[in-house]
């Protein structure tokens, strides 16, 4: 039986997991099998997690027995929903860079954006919100969920999009039970698979490392999205918390590749820039209060932002987050990482052209 650690301790965990040398040096096969085996457990935890909070998210909506759901009635219901589905949405950022390379149907099925499933649909669009089939996951319940406060310029984005159908709450006890059963059992066979399938003969370390490098390197464009209102967790304005949770996540997983990077030749610069990117990024998160990214001016443009929109909060989380993940930047994490990567015999990352 796996002994779970507390997500915060677990790079401490590492030396724990070490093969035993006798105090010879570790080789490169002794480095990778310890750095699998401490990931895998660290994340098995979060999976856990995110399997539990999607059980209750299905047990908690309400399923009335002769009409639809309702704000007021329902109240209690759905924010027992909201706060089971906030548990799996951070359960699934701290594990998202890693496991979805590993498992990229299972990631689109659990975590795609609407508009993401509208392109692979061809414009046909889903018009059962509420199914088991086209759009699912946790941005489609989110989507239900946060229908009713959804911000005004997320439903005008969307809105253009081919195939749109509006959000809304369950209108009949047929369309409850069917989100019940379809839409949320979804989301937990989901969960339940993608656990089953985290094992350590599963993980390919330099697959898993790579969607580190990536997911820092989509951090500039989770951040950009927020200003044509195509961020991730747009309904209910989380994005923020993604961000903290996606960081969270890379750097307890980099923890465990640490002293197989630290051993090898210029590993421990490579190592101390990455630790300071890591840090300037964690305090840029920190100094945004609450869950939400910072209102983009209306004037702003990430190809020649002007000055006084630099200045704005947004603008000023823009920049920091730009210069961290920006392979081209000397210095930013994403550089570094790629030269972990290599000292690592890892490919690099490598954006699309």
């Amino acid at each position: 039986m796996v002994k779970l650690l507390p997500f915060a301790a677990l790079p401490l965990a590492l030396l724990a997991c070490a093969p035993e040398t006798g105090g010879l040096p570790l080789t490169d096969d002794q480095y990778r099998a310890a750095a699998v085996r401490g990931m895998h457990d660290a994340y098995l935890g979060d999976l856990h997690t995110l399997v539990e909070a999607a059980q209750d998210l299905q047990r908690a909506a309400p399923l009335p027995a002769d009409r639809g759901w309702d704000a007021q009635k329902d109240a209690a219901a759905i924010a027992a929903m909201k706060d089971a589905w906030v548990r799996a949405r951070t359960a699934y950022e701290h594990v998202e860079g890693a496991l979805a390379p590993l498992f990229p149907d299972l990631d689109i099925s659990i975590d795609a954006r609407y508009d993401d499933f509208l392109a692979q649909l061809g414009g046909q669009g889903d018009a059962d919100l509420f199914d088991d089939h086209g759009v699912t996951g946790m941005h489609a319940l989110e989507r239900i969920l946060y229908s009713n406060v959804t911000p005004r310029r997320v439903v005008a984005f969307e809105a253009s999009l081919p195939g749109y159908v509006p959000a809304a709450f369950p209108a009949t006890a047929a369309q409850a039970a069917e989100l019940q059963s379809k839409l949320c059992g979804k989301l937990v066979a989901d969960a339940l698979e993608l656990e089953k399938q985290w094992t350590p003969a599963d993980i390919d370390a330099a697959i898993a490392f790579q969607g580190l490098i990536s997911l820092m390197n989509e951090q500039r464009e989770k951040v950009q999205k927020a200003s044509s209102n195509e961020e991730e967790s747009r309904y209910s304005q989380r994005t923020m918390a993604d961000l903290r949770d996606n960081l969270s996540g890379t750097r307890v997983a980099y923890g465990f590749f640490q002293p197989w990077i630290t051993a090898k030749a210029g590993g421990p610069t490579i190592d101390g820039t990455i630790e300071a990117g890591f840090a300037e990024l964690d305090g840029a998160y920190r100094r945004i209060g609450g869950d939400s990214i910072p209102e983009p001016p209306s004037t702003w443009s990430a190809e020649a932002p002007s000055p006084a929109d630099l200045q704005t909060p947004f603008g000023q989380l823009y920049t920091v987050v730009d210069r961290a993940v920006d392979p081209t930047v000397s210095g930013s994490v994403v550089g570094q990482m790629n030269d972990a990567a290599s000292v690592l015999g890892f490919p690099e990352f490598r954006t699309a052209p």
